[in-house]
């Protein structure tokens, strides 16, 4: 098969064309990871695999797009940015092996959300309860910076997602103003409305989507994104994490640790 460009959507295996044959999360899972959409994506996470980084010199590294993690019946959705380069883009696992998955896998920990503290690779018996995270880009970005073309172009693997999660999940937890507003459009195709005007982003606001069918409402969150910039600066604390991801898991039904 001719390489996939990512202005031409109707490529079989561009993400519009890819996502839309998935029936369920685990051929979507394994789908998304042979996604070569975006240029230059692909370019930097597989340059990253070759020079890495001194401490991970002995890694293999994934080096492919990464997939949601958690249950195929969730209730609550967390949503990131994009991998980091040598965090998920090296473990295979979306926030492993960086410092904002250490601080995320502790929280759901403490609230019972996960049955370990810690998260090292893909594989490593990880398990979370009632709680899927994804990213609406799934390759590493340099800079942490995903051009909107990107985005957009990656958009179709999440608004899958988000359609076959539809008959369970309640809530999204939108870490950061990038998943916020990347997440309004996906949650707009997968079958809520979005009040107007827009809601905007901003630690601990919420909105209710009332379902497009007249089935349940989506509740999103929003929560300070966990990168080192907003926890060594005090922006976001472990505790305003807790509340957060507490808030987000009682709304979705789900029945976290008592404090």
């Amino acid at each position: 098969m001719p390489p996939c460009p990512a202005d031409d959507p109707g490529h079989p295996a561009h993400p519009a064309e890819a996502s839309a044959r998935a029936t369920g999360l685990t051929e979507l899972d394994r789908v998304v990871t042979h996604c070569r959409a975006c240029p230059r994506l692909v370019e930097w996470r597989e340059e990253t695999a070759r020079t890495k980084r001194r401490a991970y010199l002995d890694w293999d590294y994934w080096a492919r797009p990464i997939p949601g993690f958690g249950p195929p019946d969730a209730p609550l959705v967390l949503v990131g940015l994009a991998p980091a380069a040598h965090g998920a883009n090296r473990t295979g696992r979306i926030f492993t092996g960086d410092p904002s998955g250490d601080l995320l896998y502790a929280a759901l920990y403490d609230l019972g959300l996960a049955n370990r503290p810690e998260s090292v690779r893909h594989g490593d018996g990880l398990e979370l309860y009632g709680v899927r995270i994804t990213d609406p880009v799934r390759c590493a970005p340099p800079e942490n910076k995903p051009t909107t073309t990107e985005r957009d172009t990656c958009r179709p693997w999440i608004t899958r997602e988000l359609r076959l999660l539809r008959p369970t999940v309640r809530t999204v937890l939108a870490l950061g103003g990038f998943a916020w507003q990347a997440m309004l459009p996906v949650l707009a195709d997968a079958g809520w409305q979005i009040p107007r005007p827009r809601p905007t982003f901003g630690h601990a606001t919420r909105a209710t989507l009332p379902a497009t069918d007249g089935g349940p409402p989506l509740t999103l969150y929003g929560c300070y994104h966990v990168s080192p910039r907003n926890t060594n600066t005090g922006r976001l604390t472990p505790p305003m994490l807790r509340t957060a991801l507490r808030e987000a898991a009682l709304s979705a039904g789900l029945t976290p640790t008592p404090e």
